[in-house]
Parts: structure tokens; C-alpha cells; sequence
């Protein structure tokens, strides 16, 4: 028997379609997957606070669905398709593109001033450029440079193809080339 430490997503899959395991379960589901998924989201949205929240509604909404989660893909697939939906509907709610040409905009302070944020110049910048990116754009462009992920495993969570994942990342990478070398 698997510690819960080292059970496999599938073994995890299978406790939660159980109810007596499903909190057991959902429990470490949460532990392996938090970080990863907050830092994916905390990319697309800036702010700590709004992250967290975003972080949280993932995984109500993981826990409320998991008897519709089909085990067709990976349950992380699941879960990041969950994650950026939401992060989707919060910038469309809130309309969080940062113009660049007004650098103390309320995002960009909220960045610059943010404690959790520690990052230096130059990772403020690229994020001041990620946050100018149209928000599909954002997310290929996280997924790819900040994940590592490979186009395949995006394009089954964002359901479109590995064609236009390449593309929309190659024109994100020219336009925040663009927008830094305008800053330099």
C-alpha cells in the first residue's frame, strides 16, 4: 500500500470517485497540485490576493465536479483546464490588461509594491509585458515559458491545437520582445 505521499494520480483518481476516500484524496490532490497551480495562475492575474482566490474557486470547483472529472485525460489536465477558465473569467470581470504606457497604472504599482512579489527590474518588466498580452495569449505564453510544458499536454488542457499553441506562443514571445526592447 502506497503512502499518501507517493500515490499516483490514477490511484488518487480512483479514491476520489470512491466517497468513503474522496476527502483523503481531494486532500492530497490539493498538496501536489497548490503551488503549481497558483504560481500558473498567480502569472495571468498579478495580484497575491487575487491569485489565492482564484486558487481557491479552482478547487471548489474541482471538489463540486469530480464525479463529472472522466478520467480521459490526467486529472493535472483537469485541473489546469479548471484553473485558467477561471482566471479567464476573472480578467474578462475585472479587464486587467496593463497598458504599458502608463507604467502606475493600479496593476503595475500593485505589482511593484506587492510583498509577495520579489521579484528585481527585470522580472518586473517581463511582467509589466506578460500583463500587456491579450489574456489567451498570457496563458500560452505561461504555460510554455514558466511550466516547461510541452505543446501537447497544452493543447489537451486548452483543447486547441498544437499548430496554433506555436503560433499565439511566437507572437507572444515577438510581442514582449517588443514591449522590452521599447523599455531598454
Amino acid at each position: 500500500m502506497h503512502t499518501p505521499c507517493t500515490k499516483t494520480d490514477s490511484e488518487l483518481v480512483v479514491q476520489l470517485k470512491d466517497v468513503s476516500m474522496r476527502r483523503e484524496a481531494f486532500s492530497i490532490l490539493v498538496e501536489r497540485y497548490s503551488r503549481r497551480l497558483y504560481w500558473h495562475i498567480r502569472h495571468m492575474v498579478v495580484s497575491h490576493e487575487d491569485a489565492d482566490d482564484i486558487l481557491q474557486d479552482t478547487f471548489i470547483k474541482a471538489w463540486t465536479h469530480i464525479d463529472d472529472f472522466r478520467a480521459d485525460s490526467q486529472i493535472s489536465t483537469w485541473l489546469f483546464r479548471i484553473a485558467i477558465n477561471e482566471s479567464l473569467t476573472f480578467l474578462s470581470h475585472k479587464k486587467e490588461t496593463i497598458p504599458i504606457d502608463t507604467p502606475n497604472s493600479p496593476p503595475v504599482s500593485m505589482l511593484e509594491s506587492d510583498p509577495w512579489f520579489d521579484g528585481d527590474e527585470a522580472a518586473i518588466c517581463l511582467q509589466k509585458a506578460l500583463a500587456s498580452l491579450p489574456p489567451k495569449q498570457r496563458v500560452v505564453f505561461n504555460m510554455k515559458y514558466f511550466e516547461n510544458m510541452k505543446y501537447e499536454e497544452m493543447s489537451k488542457i486548452l483543447e486547441t491545437s498544437v499548430g496554433a499553441l506555436k503560433a499565439s506562443y511566437h507572437i507572444a514571445v515577438k510581442k514582449i520582445e517588443s514591449i522590452l526592447a521599447t523599455n531598454n
